[in-house]
């Protein structure tokens, strides 16, 4: 169990750090702009309590739209998950210091001892802007499960709130 602590300390004190080594950013998604995305969390899953840690980048192909992909793995639980989602979000970027936002993204999940599990699903939120090119989200997401079995899963779908932290670069 203590070394899944050490790789949320090792995620926290990195985030904390590239606030410092990444320069500021003049015109944030704007087409050209490469955002980096950090994801530390905790979730439950199969009777367990799980640590999250994941990772993403994402490409602004038109100002505004960004093309990205996650990753991430959840840490701690009897059941090995690792999740993978390819995704599509509009910014609407103006001047002011709260920036609103909608996506949609398509994701695998691979869980030890089962099928692979996909979903769709969307979010919404609102990027608060910091110093620089450094951005907080507050928002929520839907997620549905597709071919789920209620069987073996609680719901076939999840509503939750998400928070992240973006170095646009």
């Amino acid at each position: 169990m203590n070394r899944y602590f050490l790789v949320l300390k090792q995620c926290l004190i990195a985030m904390l750090f590239s606030v410092f080594f990444v320069p500021a950013h003049a015109a944030p998604f704007a087409k050209g702009d490469v955002g980096v995305s950090l994801l530390v969390g905790s979730g439950q899953a199969f009777n367990d309590n799980y640590t999250i840690v994941g990772a993403g980048i994402g490409y602004f192909v038109l100002d505004g739209l960004k093309l990205g992909i996650n990753a991430e793995t959840w840490l701690g639980g009897d059941v090995s998950i690792n999740k993978v989602s390819p995704q599509v979000q509009y910014v609407f970027a103006r001047e002011e210091k709260l920036k609103p936002y909608i996506g949609a993204f398509y994701r695998k999940t691979s869980i030890d001892g089962f099928d692979d599990l996909d979903a769709a699903g969307g979010r919404a939120g609102v990027y608060i802007s910091q110093r620089g090119g450094y951005y907080l989200s507050i928002g929520v997401v839907h997620e549905s499960y597709l071919s789920c079995d209620e069987v073996i899963y609680v719901s076939c779908s999840d509503t939750y709130p998400e928070i992240t932290f973006t170095i646009s670069l």
